[in-house]
Protein backbone atom coordinates (compact mmCIF):
# COMPACT_ATOMS: atom_id res chain seq x y z
CA UNK A 1 0.00 0.00 0.00
CA UNK A 2 1.76 3.41 -0.89
CA UNK A 3 0.37 7.23 -1.12
CA UNK A 4 -1.32 9.01 1.12
CA UNK A 5 -4.74 10.01 1.97
CA UNK A 6 -7.15 7.08 1.96
CA UNK A 7 -4.18 4.81 1.24
CA UNK A 8 -2.75 5.87 4.27
CA UNK A 9 -2.32 3.35 7.05
CA UNK A 10 -2.99 3.42 10.84
CA UNK A 11 0.62 1.92 11.47
CA UNK A 12 3.31 0.22 10.07
CA UNK A 13 5.19 -1.95 11.61
CA UNK A 14 8.89 -2.64 10.70
CA UNK A 15 9.97 -5.93 11.98
CA UNK A 16 8.28 -9.17 11.69
CA UNK A 17 10.07 -10.93 14.41
CA UNK A 18 8.02 -11.99 18.06
CA UNK A 19 8.20 -8.08 18.85
CA UNK A 20 6.49 -6.81 15.64
CA UNK A 21 4.17 -9.70 15.34
CA UNK A 22 2.08 -9.26 18.84
CA UNK A 23 2.34 -5.44 18.16
CA UNK A 24 0.59 -6.64 15.32
CA UNK A 25 -1.66 -8.92 17.46
CA UNK A 26 -2.24 -5.60 19.69
CA UNK A 27 -3.00 -3.74 16.80
CA UNK A 28 -5.38 -5.79 15.26
CA UNK A 29 -7.36 -6.09 18.58
CA UNK A 30 -7.95 -2.08 18.35
CA UNK A 31 -9.31 -2.93 14.81
CA UNK A 32 -6.25 -0.63 13.23
CA UNK A 33 -5.10 -0.86 9.43
CA UNK A 34 -1.52 -1.95 9.40
CA UNK A 35 1.41 -3.72 7.97
CA UNK A 36 4.22 -5.22 9.13
CA UNK A 37 7.05 -5.33 7.08
CA UNK A 38 10.50 -7.93 7.19
CA UNK A 39 12.94 -8.18 5.59
CA UNK A 40 13.33 -11.71 5.64
CA UNK A 41 11.57 -13.52 3.32
CA UNK A 42 9.31 -15.97 5.66
CA UNK A 43 7.91 -15.83 9.19
CA UNK A 44 10.27 -17.17 11.35
CA UNK A 45 13.86 -17.01 9.64
CA UNK A 46 15.78 -14.74 12.16
CA UNK A 47 15.63 -17.90 14.09
CA UNK A 48 16.11 -20.55 10.84
CA UNK A 49 19.07 -19.26 10.32
CA UNK A 50 21.02 -18.99 13.68
CA UNK A 51 23.40 -22.30 14.54
CA UNK A 52 21.76 -25.72 13.61
CA UNK A 53 21.97 -26.91 17.94
CA UNK A 54 20.45 -23.71 19.30
CA UNK A 55 17.42 -24.14 21.81
CA UNK A 56 15.64 -21.55 23.84
CA UNK A 57 16.42 -20.51 27.39
CA UNK A 58 12.84 -20.96 28.61
CA UNK A 59 10.38 -23.41 28.39
CA UNK A 60 7.95 -23.98 26.17
CA UNK A 61 5.29 -22.70 29.08
CA UNK A 62 7.07 -19.17 28.42
CA UNK A 63 7.85 -19.27 25.39
CA UNK A 64 5.08 -18.75 23.64
CA UNK A 65 3.12 -15.03 22.36
CA UNK A 66 0.01 -13.25 23.73
CA UNK A 67 -3.39 -14.58 22.45
CA UNK A 68 -1.46 -18.34 21.62
CA UNK A 69 -0.29 -20.87 23.66
CA UNK A 70 3.27 -22.46 22.68
CA UNK A 71 2.86 -26.27 21.41
CA UNK A 72 4.18 -29.34 22.80
CA UNK A 73 5.65 -30.20 26.39
CA UNK A 74 5.77 -27.26 28.32
CA UNK A 75 8.41 -28.40 30.37
CA UNK A 76 10.88 -28.96 27.62
CA UNK A 77 13.01 -25.77 25.73
CA UNK A 78 11.90 -25.47 22.01
CA UNK A 79 14.60 -26.00 19.51
CA UNK A 80 15.35 -22.88 17.15
CA UNK A 81 12.84 -24.06 14.02
CA UNK A 82 10.71 -24.93 16.18
CA UNK A 83 10.24 -21.51 17.79
CA UNK A 84 10.32 -19.94 13.78
CA UNK A 85 7.64 -22.89 13.19
CA UNK A 86 5.65 -21.20 16.21
CA UNK A 87 6.04 -17.26 14.65
CA UNK A 88 5.20 -18.32 10.98
CA UNK A 89 1.84 -20.09 12.93
CA UNK A 90 1.24 -17.48 15.12
CA UNK A 91 1.10 -14.94 11.78
CA UNK A 92 -1.28 -17.28 10.28
CA UNK A 93 -3.85 -17.75 12.96
CA UNK A 94 -3.91 -14.08 13.83
CA UNK A 95 -3.96 -13.31 9.91
CA UNK A 96 -1.37 -10.39 10.66
CA UNK A 97 -0.71 -8.80 7.55
CA UNK A 98 3.38 -9.57 7.28
CA UNK A 99 4.92 -8.74 4.07
CA UNK A 100 8.54 -10.07 3.97
CA UNK A 101 11.55 -9.36 1.72
CA UNK A 102 10.77 -5.87 2.54
CA UNK A 103 13.57 -3.98 2.95
CA UNK A 104 12.82 -0.80 4.85
CA UNK A 105 15.11 2.11 3.66
CA UNK A 106 13.96 5.83 5.11
CA UNK A 107 11.39 6.59 7.55
CA UNK A 108 11.27 10.42 7.50
CA UNK A 109 8.11 12.48 8.46
CA UNK A 110 6.60 14.87 5.57
CA UNK A 111 3.52 16.64 5.45
CA UNK A 112 1.93 15.36 8.99
CA UNK A 113 2.58 11.43 8.19
CA UNK A 114 4.92 8.76 8.10
CA UNK A 115 6.77 7.88 5.19
CA UNK A 116 8.41 4.54 4.60
CA UNK A 117 10.90 3.99 1.83
CA UNK A 118 11.49 0.40 1.07
CA UNK A 119 13.23 -0.34 -2.41
CA UNK A 120 10.86 0.50 -5.37
CA UNK A 121 7.93 0.59 -2.50
CA UNK A 122 6.31 3.39 -0.32
CA UNK A 123 4.06 3.25 2.35
CA UNK A 124 2.77 5.98 4.31
CA UNK A 125 1.37 5.76 8.02
CA UNK A 126 0.05 8.01 10.65
CA UNK A 127 2.65 6.04 13.16
CA UNK A 128 5.19 3.79 12.95
CA UNK A 129 6.22 1.15 15.38
CA UNK A 130 10.11 0.08 14.69
CA UNK A 131 10.14 -3.53 16.16
CA UNK A 132 13.70 -4.47 14.59
CA UNK A 133 15.10 -4.97 18.32
CA UNK A 134 18.65 -3.55 19.18
CA UNK A 135 21.18 -6.36 17.32
CA UNK A 136 21.40 -5.13 13.63
CA UNK A 137 24.95 -5.34 12.76
CA UNK A 138 27.38 -8.41 13.49
CA UNK A 139 30.36 -6.67 15.35
CA UNK A 140 34.11 -8.12 14.83
CA UNK A 141 36.98 -6.12 16.08
CA UNK A 142 38.47 -3.27 13.78
CA UNK A 143 41.82 -5.49 14.04
CA UNK A 144 39.75 -8.88 12.42
CA UNK A 145 40.95 -7.66 9.19
CA UNK A 146 45.01 -8.24 9.91
CA UNK A 147 44.64 -12.17 11.16
CA UNK A 148 46.56 -14.13 8.43
CA UNK A 149 44.41 -15.16 5.04
CA UNK A 150 44.78 -19.04 6.11
CA UNK A 151 42.65 -18.22 9.39
CA UNK A 152 38.99 -18.83 8.87
CA UNK A 153 36.61 -16.17 10.06
CA UNK A 154 33.08 -15.93 10.90
CA UNK A 155 30.76 -14.26 12.80
CA UNK A 156 28.52 -16.64 15.83
CA UNK A 157 25.16 -14.59 13.06
CA UNK A 158 26.27 -17.11 10.15
CA UNK A 159 27.70 -19.50 12.23
CA UNK A 160 25.39 -23.05 11.19
CA UNK A 161 27.68 -25.82 12.10
CA UNK A 162 31.64 -26.88 12.04
CA UNK A 163 31.12 -28.48 8.58
CA UNK A 164 31.59 -24.13 7.96
CA UNK A 165 35.23 -24.42 9.29
CA UNK A 166 38.71 -25.28 7.94
CA UNK A 167 40.47 -28.59 9.68
CA UNK A 168 42.38 -27.22 12.81
CA UNK A 169 41.53 -25.63 15.94
CA UNK A 170 39.07 -23.09 16.52
CA UNK A 171 39.21 -20.07 18.91
CA UNK A 172 35.89 -18.48 20.07
CA UNK A 173 36.50 -15.09 20.74
CA UNK A 174 33.27 -13.51 23.60
CA UNK A 175 32.64 -15.96 26.41
CA UNK A 176 29.12 -15.25 26.74
CA UNK A 177 25.99 -17.92 25.87
CA UNK A 178 26.77 -17.79 22.04
CA UNK A 179 29.90 -18.22 22.55
CA UNK A 180 29.84 -21.31 25.07
CA UNK A 181 27.37 -23.01 23.34
CA UNK A 182 29.17 -23.16 19.97
CA UNK A 183 32.51 -24.06 21.87
CA UNK A 184 30.96 -27.22 23.18
CA UNK A 185 29.71 -28.04 19.88
CA UNK A 186 33.24 -27.59 18.34
CA UNK A 187 35.30 -28.99 20.84
CA UNK A 188 33.94 -32.55 19.96
CA UNK A 189 35.87 -32.56 16.94
CA UNK A 190 38.97 -29.74 17.26
CA UNK A 191 41.00 -28.03 19.73
CA UNK A 192 38.70 -24.95 21.10
CA UNK A 193 39.51 -21.77 22.50
CA UNK A 194 37.33 -19.91 24.58
CA UNK A 195 38.43 -16.27 25.01
CA UNK A 196 36.82 -13.76 27.54
CA UNK A 197 36.00 -12.89 30.96
CA UNK A 198 33.83 -14.54 33.08
CA UNK A 199 30.16 -13.45 33.23
CA UNK A 200 28.54 -15.50 35.42
CA UNK A 201 26.35 -18.53 35.29
CA UNK A 202 22.81 -19.26 36.29
CA UNK A 203 23.97 -21.31 38.96
CA UNK A 204 21.54 -24.35 38.31
CA UNK A 205 20.32 -26.43 35.63
CA UNK A 206 17.50 -25.02 33.83
CA UNK A 207 16.48 -28.09 31.92
CA UNK A 208 16.61 -30.42 35.26
CA UNK A 209 13.23 -30.87 37.04
CA UNK A 210 14.80 -29.12 40.19
CA UNK A 211 15.48 -26.10 37.57
CA UNK A 212 12.15 -26.26 36.10
CA UNK A 213 11.03 -24.73 39.11
CA UNK A 214 13.89 -21.62 39.44
CA UNK A 215 13.16 -21.00 36.44
CA UNK A 216 9.85 -19.28 37.37
CA UNK A 217 11.91 -17.32 39.97
CA UNK A 218 14.48 -15.92 37.63
CA UNK A 219 11.61 -15.59 35.59
CA UNK A 220 10.16 -13.56 37.84
CA UNK A 221 12.86 -11.55 39.05
CA UNK A 222 13.76 -10.45 35.14
CA UNK A 223 9.97 -9.30 34.75
CA UNK A 224 9.08 -7.66 37.68
CA UNK A 225 12.62 -6.63 40.03
CA UNK A 226 15.22 -6.22 36.93
CA UNK A 227 13.27 -2.87 35.82
CA UNK A 228 13.40 0.51 35.21
CA UNK A 229 11.58 1.20 37.23
CA UNK A 230 13.56 0.19 40.67
CA UNK A 231 16.73 1.70 41.53
CA UNK A 232 17.78 -1.76 42.42
CA UNK A 233 16.78 -2.70 38.86
CA UNK A 234 18.49 -0.07 37.07
CA UNK A 235 21.84 -0.82 38.23
CA UNK A 236 21.74 -4.40 37.79
CA UNK A 237 20.52 -2.92 33.99
CA UNK A 238 23.26 -1.03 33.55
CA UNK A 239 25.71 -3.35 34.53
CA UNK A 240 24.33 -6.80 32.54
CA UNK A 241 24.40 -4.22 29.50
CA UNK A 242 28.08 -3.63 29.77
CA UNK A 243 29.06 -7.36 30.27
CA UNK A 244 26.35 -8.86 28.83
CA UNK A 245 23.99 -11.72 30.36
CA UNK A 246 25.01 -14.59 32.18
CA UNK A 247 25.61 -18.14 31.18
CA UNK A 248 22.61 -19.88 31.38
CA UNK A 249 22.53 -23.43 29.95
CA UNK A 250 26.30 -24.08 29.47
CA UNK A 251 28.82 -23.77 33.03
CA UNK A 252 32.42 -22.78 33.33
CA UNK A 253 32.99 -26.41 34.59
CA UNK A 254 31.08 -27.73 31.28
CA UNK A 255 33.40 -26.10 29.48
CA UNK A 256 36.46 -27.53 30.74
CA UNK A 257 35.30 -31.43 31.62
CA UNK A 258 34.36 -31.02 27.52
CA UNK A 259 38.40 -29.94 27.18
CA UNK A 260 37.61 -26.21 25.68
CA UNK A 261 40.71 -24.34 27.58
CA UNK A 262 39.67 -20.87 28.71
CA UNK A 263 42.32 -17.88 27.84
CA UNK A 264 41.68 -14.02 28.30
CA UNK A 265 40.79 -11.52 26.01
CA UNK A 266 41.83 -11.13 22.25
CA UNK A 267 43.13 -7.34 22.33
CA UNK A 268 45.00 -7.83 19.12
CA UNK A 269 46.81 -9.63 15.92
CA UNK A 270 50.63 -10.32 15.84
CA UNK A 271 52.54 -11.62 12.70
CA UNK A 272 48.78 -12.54 11.80
CA UNK A 273 47.72 -14.31 14.77
CA UNK A 274 45.10 -13.59 17.66
CA UNK A 275 47.00 -11.69 20.57
CA UNK A 276 46.16 -12.39 24.09
CA UNK A 277 46.10 -9.87 26.78
CA UNK A 278 48.87 -11.72 28.54
CA UNK A 279 51.28 -11.47 26.05
CA UNK A 280 50.95 -15.26 24.26
CA UNK A 281 49.77 -15.73 20.74
CA UNK A 282 47.54 -18.61 19.72
CA UNK A 283 47.67 -20.65 16.31
CA UNK A 284 44.65 -21.73 15.45
CA UNK A 285 43.06 -22.68 12.20
CA UNK A 286 39.77 -21.04 12.62
CA UNK A 287 38.12 -17.83 14.40
CA UNK A 288 34.17 -17.44 15.50
CA UNK A 289 33.53 -14.21 16.81
CA UNK A 290 31.07 -14.23 19.35
CA UNK A 291 31.27 -10.55 19.83
CA UNK A 292 27.46 -9.46 19.35
CA UNK A 293 26.06 -6.88 17.22
CA UNK A 294 25.71 -2.99 17.02
CA UNK A 295 22.72 -0.64 16.57
CA UNK A 296 22.17 1.33 13.78
CA UNK A 297 19.43 4.42 13.84
CA UNK A 298 20.65 5.99 10.66
CA UNK A 299 17.59 4.92 8.24
CA UNK A 300 15.45 6.97 10.52
CA UNK A 301 14.83 10.75 9.90
CA UNK A 302 13.44 11.36 13.29
CA UNK A 303 13.75 12.98 16.59
CA UNK A 304 15.18 9.95 18.79
CA UNK A 305 18.52 10.54 19.25
CA UNK A 306 20.40 11.66 22.73
CA UNK A 307 23.07 13.62 22.98
CA UNK A 308 25.57 10.65 22.84
CA UNK A 309 24.06 9.48 19.95
CA UNK A 310 22.10 6.53 21.55
CA UNK A 311 18.51 6.13 20.87
CA UNK A 312 16.17 8.38 23.41
CA UNK A 313 13.25 6.63 24.38
CA UNK A 314 10.83 6.02 27.47
CA UNK A 315 9.80 2.07 27.45
CA UNK A 316 9.49 2.81 23.68
CA UNK A 317 7.75 5.88 23.30
CA UNK A 318 9.71 9.05 21.79
CA UNK A 319 9.83 12.53 21.45
CA UNK A 320 9.06 11.79 17.81
CA UNK A 321 4.91 12.06 18.52
CA UNK A 322 4.06 8.93 17.01
CA UNK A 323 7.01 6.87 16.18
CA UNK A 324 7.76 3.88 18.78
CA UNK A 325 9.93 1.45 19.50
CA UNK A 326 9.65 -2.98 20.63
CA UNK A 327 12.00 -5.42 21.79
CA UNK A 328 14.69 -3.06 22.77
CA UNK A 329 16.99 -4.56 25.28
CA UNK A 330 16.27 -3.50 28.45
CA UNK A 331 13.39 -0.89 27.19
CA UNK A 332 11.54 -1.96 30.49
CA UNK A 333 13.03 -4.49 32.06
CA UNK A 334 15.99 -7.51 31.94
CA UNK A 335 13.01 -9.93 29.97
CA UNK A 336 12.36 -6.83 27.28
CA UNK A 337 13.47 -8.40 24.45
CA UNK A 338 13.17 -12.42 25.19
CA UNK A 339 9.78 -13.88 24.12
CA UNK A 340 8.57 -13.56 27.94
CA UNK A 341 8.74 -9.82 28.03
CA UNK A 342 7.53 -8.62 24.21
CA UNK A 343 4.01 -8.92 25.49
CA UNK A 344 4.25 -6.49 28.42
CA UNK A 345 6.34 -3.69 26.40
CA UNK A 346 4.32 -4.42 23.29
CA UNK A 347 0.95 -3.47 25.40
CA UNK A 348 2.36 -0.40 26.82
CA UNK A 349 3.58 0.81 23.50
CA UNK A 350 0.25 0.63 21.85
CA UNK A 351 -1.99 1.95 24.68
CA UNK A 352 0.15 4.71 23.77
CA UNK A 353 0.08 4.88 20.13
CA UNK A 354 -3.56 4.17 20.82
CA UNK A 355 -4.20 7.50 22.13
CA UNK A 356 -2.13 8.92 20.08
CA UNK A 357 -4.04 8.43 17.07
CA UNK A 358 -7.11 9.11 19.13
CA UNK A 359 -5.98 12.59 19.70
CA UNK A 360 -4.64 13.60 16.37
CA UNK A 361 -8.67 12.31 15.09
CA UNK A 362 -9.72 14.92 17.45
CA UNK A 363 -7.63 17.83 16.03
Amino acid sequence: MSGTGNNTLDVVVVGGGQSGLVAGYELAKQGRSFAILDANAHVGDAWRNRWDSLRLFTPALFSGLPGMRFPGPQHLAPTKDQMADYLEAYAEAFALPVRGDVHVERIKRDNGVFVIDAGKSRYTARSVVVATGGHHHPHTPAFADRLDPSIAQIHSARYRNPAQLRDGSVLLVGAGNSGADIAMETVRTRATWLAGPNVGHVPFRIDARAGRKLVHVVRFVGQHILTQRSPIGRKVLRKLAGQGNPLVRVKPKDLTAAGVVRVGRVEGVRDGRPALDDGSVLDVANVIWCTGYRPDWSWIDARIFAPDGTLAHRRGVTDEAGLFFVGLPFQFAATSDVLTGVGRDVRYVTKRLAAYLSERSLS
